[in-house]
């Protein structure tokens, strides 16, 4: 049994030679990449990158999109016995700096032009950085610049001297080497950097393959960025051991189109995402006309008591078993349709999913597992077991992690999963890893199941001046569900009462606008329109329907864009930096406390 990543490519392509490991859409098709040509890329890349100079525990960063190359490089660079670190393409030139830097990576891999100018911009501040390696053709490359496809052709020439060289490397290469550093965003102060080895990752990848069971007939469509774990383990590691094709998707904005071309039968995504593809579904079925759209509704009530049955675990009475029947062939197959008609089901982590979303896409046929896990635990530590999932809970802990509830209910957890600590930082390796438990900073309760529900972060709960504890992010998740809002930010700590930053999707809102006559000449126009306020306090009553009184949001104010990464208000996660977002916006959220609470006080 394989016990290193590199052994996990090498097993699965002796036991599921394939003619599509990989496909990838290039001028308009797609291409298949066999199990043959994948491995000759990876021993050619690897021969060709120790000829650089990379050898056994060296650092090659990564910096690019989702395509084909990445697992390639990757793959390539374990085999060596050296390290992967991964980097988000969106990250600035000086993130970037800040990692290659704390990492001293030697080599780096890049997609392109703009990712080797943000290189080129900061190497004088890299000592160790010796070589960078583009994948797409750049018009200026530097005197050090290498073109990975000229690589590949040379290390084609380097296997066909020594068709074995390569793979003796890779036996080399021990479970408990040091495989990647991936850099956490984390919502306050400088990245930390996760020291994962291989057997970390395999543990993880054969306790998940224990709870959801994966075919070599399966096939992905990947879209999550790959230099996060939850998707490198669970889009690429997880599907190389069982033998799947990937394909990657051309974008996050086409996934919908990719998905009726490759008719994927797994998906991974995050709460974003789904949100999305409820609100969209939602807001389709509104424009149909008054017939389809009762027909939708119908039909989607009928797949939502089929849904809540199988949550309970009892079976439905006969008489709505047929009209559940019925309502999947109206309803349920054509949403099904628009993603490829394939689906077996979807995999969510990342943060907590709404369970009214989970609801929805159980209803149309499509389940969702969702899990539990973050980067230092490689990644995954809680999954719901299909067939017996519970909305609002990420589920039982996989097989060999142990999981209990430290204090102010942290969760802890400790086990082979557990990284080796942070990459020169001590100081944030023993703070996370006390009394041989990690301490995930989570706030959670267990059921008299075993099933693990996440309440907050820790960092996160907001605490009144009053004393009361406030959790933001379910308040949160109630309000995103709203077609009018993309993203919410409660706030509160040390203040007297709890209040709400809402970013309108300004699409819906516009178009609604323009269908009821509400004259506007910009967003900030439009936002401040007494109709839009109107609107957008129905949403909030709505949350703060059964909540506490102290729970309750009294004031909010929209704001006018998007927060974004870039802007540093999101992580590349897209979860908020609440720190950084107070900061921004300080005197809008000053305003919200300047008069008295409004109503639910």
């Amino acid at each position: 049994m394989a016990s290193t990543l590199i052994q996990v490519f090498y097993e699965t392509v002796a036991r599921y030679p394939r003619p599509d490991l990989f496909m990838r859409k290039i001028e308009g098709r797609w291409e298949p990449l066999s199990t043959e040509r994948v491995v000759s890329d990876v021993e050619s890349l690897g021969l060709a990158l120790r000829e650089l100079g990379v050898a056994r525990g060296d650092r090659v960063g990564l910096l690019s999109e989702n395509r084909y190359e990445w697992p390639l490089t990757d793959l390539a660079v374990l085999g060596l016995g050296a390290v992967t670190v991964p980097i988000y393409p969106t990250l600035t030139a000086e993130q970037c700096r800040f990692i290659l830097d704390n990492a001293e990576c030697g080599v780096v891999v890049v997609s392109g032009n703009m990712q080797l100018q943000k290189l080129h911009a900061v190497a004088g501040y890299l000592k160790a950085l010796r070589t960078v390696i583009y994948m797409d053709p750049v018009p200026e490359p530097g005197p050090t610049d290498r073109d990975l496809r000229a690589l590949l052709k040379r290390g084609a020439e380097l296997r066909a001297a020594d068709s074995g060289a390569y793979r003796q490397l890779a036996e080399q290469v021990k479970p408990d080497d040091l495989a990647t550093i991936i850099y956490t965003s984390g919502t306050t102060g400088e990245p930390k950097g996760a020291m994962l080895s291989h057997w970390n990752i395999v543990f993880d990848v054969e306790s998940c393959l224990k709870r959801v069971e994966l075919k070599p007939s399966d096939r992905a469509l990947s879209f999550l960025p790959l230099c996060h774990i939850f998707e490198r383990m669970a889009g690429l590691y997880a599907l190389l051991h069982q033998g799947m094709s990937i394909a990657y998707a051309q974008s996050i904005d086409t996934v919908a189109l990719d998905a009726v071309d490759v008719h994927p039968t797994i998906i991974n995504g995050v709460p974003r995402f789904y949100e999305k593809v409820y609100a969209r579904v939602m807001e389709n079925a509104g424009k149909e006309p008054p017939i389809k759209r009762a027909i939708f509704h119908w039909g989607l009530e009928q797949g939502r008591r089929r849904a809540r049955a199988h949550f309970e675990r009892r079976s439905l009475a006969p008489h709505h078993a047929l009209a559940a029947a019925i309502a999947d062939r109206l309803v349920g197959a054509k949403v099904r349709e628009r993603v490829g008609g394939r689906l077996r089901y979807c995999i969510s982590g990342g943060a907590p999913l709404a369970p009214k979303v989970i609801e929805f896409f159980f209803a149309v046929g499509i389940p969702v597992l969702e899990g539990y896990g973050l980067t230092e635990t490689s990644p995954v530590i809680c999954l719901n077991p299909p067939g017996k999932e519970k909305p609002g809970s990420v589920g039982p802990p996989i097989e060999g992690v142990e999981v209990r509830l430290g204090d102010e209910d942290e969760i802890l957890t400790r086990g082979p999963h557990i990284m080796s600590g942070y990459f020169h930082n001590e100081p944030a390796t023993q703070q996370a890893l006390r009394g041989g438990w990690f301490h995930t900073g989570d706030v959670g309760r267990f059921d008299d199941e075993g099933y693990l529900f996440i309440t907050d972060r820790l960092k996160d709960l907001l605490v009144t001046s009053g004393g009361k504890k406030v959790a933001p992010q379910p308040i949160e998740a109630r309000l995103k569900i709203s077609k009018w809002i993309s993203e919410a930010v409660l706030l509160g700590d040390r203040r007297p009462y709890v209040v709400a930053l809402l970013v309108p999707n300004l699409a819906n809102l516009q178009a609604e606008a323009r269908a009821r006559g509400w004259a506007f000449t910009s967003q900030q126009d439009l936002i401040a329109r007494s109709e839009v306020r109107a609107l957008y306090q129905a949403e909030v009553d709505r949350a703060n329907q059964g909540l506490a009184p102290f729970e309750t949001i009294k004031h909010f104010a929209l704001l006018d864009r998007e927060l974004s990464a870039e802007a540093g208000e999101l992580t590349p996660t897209l979860k908020v930096r609440r720190r950084i977002v107070s900061e921004r916006f300080s005197d809008m959220i000053q305003n919200l406390y300047s008069g008295p609470p409004a109503r639910h006080s």
